[in-house]
């Protein structure tokens, strides 16, 4: 019986790293180690909760019940926690959502190794895997995505003109900030955040900033 419950440990860990590897090769929150953990303690729980109180139930006492799902039902809630870790608001953005998803969604499959149902564990890691791959395709290609340019002029009038040709330009933008650094020869800072579509936006932003002799880029995020 160990090992049956072994090796559904096991195939929770390998399905939860492939979808940690898959985040990890996007540079994101959570990575590896994160996802196979989470799935190796769900699957290591729910083995617990149906099976880990076999020898109390043996003694007969009819005074004790056992409720299978009530151990597992606490993991949804608890893998709650480290999902609002990774979730973070930064520059009217939200970021790390589709990464705390993932991290419920790895949570589940290994609760469902951990049941033994290897089958739907392995679909749903292919389907989350799919998911991942050819939506970030589509949208890397097709979708808007938030940009935070620092740029650094010594010309007030060179920034608002840019920002008047940015509209022109159809670049919509978020909100922008300028700040003067007298201890930089009057140079002034702009933060300016932005929305962009396609997959190109770095070489447009360059080819747009370049028509400006005294605009420099100091950072894009």
């Amino acid at each position: 019986m160990y090992w049956d419950f072994i090796l559904r440990i096991f195939i929770a860990c390998v399905l939860g790293g492939v979808i940690g590897l898959e985040r990890e090769y996007r540079s994101k929150e959570a990575g590896f180690r994160t996802h196979l953990l989470v799935a190796l303690g769900s699957a290591l729980f729910m083995i617990l909760s149906h099976s880990g109180f076999g020898e109390i139930l043996a003694r007969g006492d009819t005074n004790i019940s056992l409720d299978p799902s009530r151990i597992a039902s606490q993991v949804v809630t608890g893998i709650g926690f480290i999902g609002t870790g990774i979730i973070i608001f930064q520059k009217h953005v939200v970021r790390g959502l589709t990464t705390a998803a993932g991290l419920w969604v790895t949570a589940a499959i290994g609760m469902t190794c951990g049941s033994g149902m290897y089958l739907i564990a392995v679909s749903a890691t292919v389907m989350v895997l799919a998911c991942l791959e050819i939506l970030y395709l589509i949208l890397r290609r097709f979708g808007t995505r938030n940009i935070s340019l620092t740029l650094s002029s010594s010309s007030r009038k060179n920034i608002q003109r840019m920002i008047c040709d940015m509209k022109d330009e159809h670049i919509d933008i978020d909100s922008y900030e300028v700040k003067e650094l007298s201890h930089k020869n009057d140079t002034i800072l702009v933060t300016v955040d932005i929305k962009m579509r396609g997959d190109r936006y770095e070489a447009r932003i360059f080819d747009f900033i370049g028509r400006y002799e005294d605009i420099n880029i100091d950072k894009i995020e």
